[in-house]
């Protein structure tokens, strides 16, 4: 997605104006319309985008790694990439040691499939070095 669009159409789905981010931010009203408009999206410092993105409460691997999309335009993902979020989400709604519990459990499953299949090239470099690296057991 369109960086530009992602800057205007999170700062919408907060309901901020440009004046409020630039208040909130330190950054130029007038910058962040630039940047916007695509106009001097160009020149946009990562100090700027880390200080707007602190107003939108929202982290760079957030910004950056789709969660955006997801909210922005949920249609633009495909069925498995929806099926995905989901289950993050119901994840993340979880307590902590609820979902360290599930994590771990899945985690096995993926690498019992991955046996299965013989997709080691596939899996982390730690887990392929060490396949013992991470056991569980009935206690676990």
């Amino acid at each position: 997605m369109d960086l530009v669009l992602k800057l205007r159409e999170i700062r919408r789905m907060r309901g901020l104006s440009q004046k409020d981010v630039a208040h909130l931010s330190g950054v130029g009203e007038k910058t962040i319309s630039s940047f916007e408009t695509g106009q001097r999206i160009g020149s946009l410092k990562v100090s700027q985008l880390k200080r707007m993105l602190k107003v939108y409460g929202m982290s760079e691997a957030e910004f950056f790694g789709g969660s955006v999309e997801k909210e922005i335009a949920p249609w633009e993902l495909d069925e498995g990439q929806m099926a995905t979020a989901r289950v993050l989400d119901g994840l993340h709604a979880l307590p902590k040691p609820v979902q360290n519990n599930l994590l771990a459990k899945f985690q096995l499953m993926v690498e019992a499939v991955a046996d299965v299949h013989h997709v080691k090239a596939k899996r982390p470099s730690y887990v392929q070095e060490n396949p013992d690296w991470h056991m569980l057991n009935s206690r676990n």
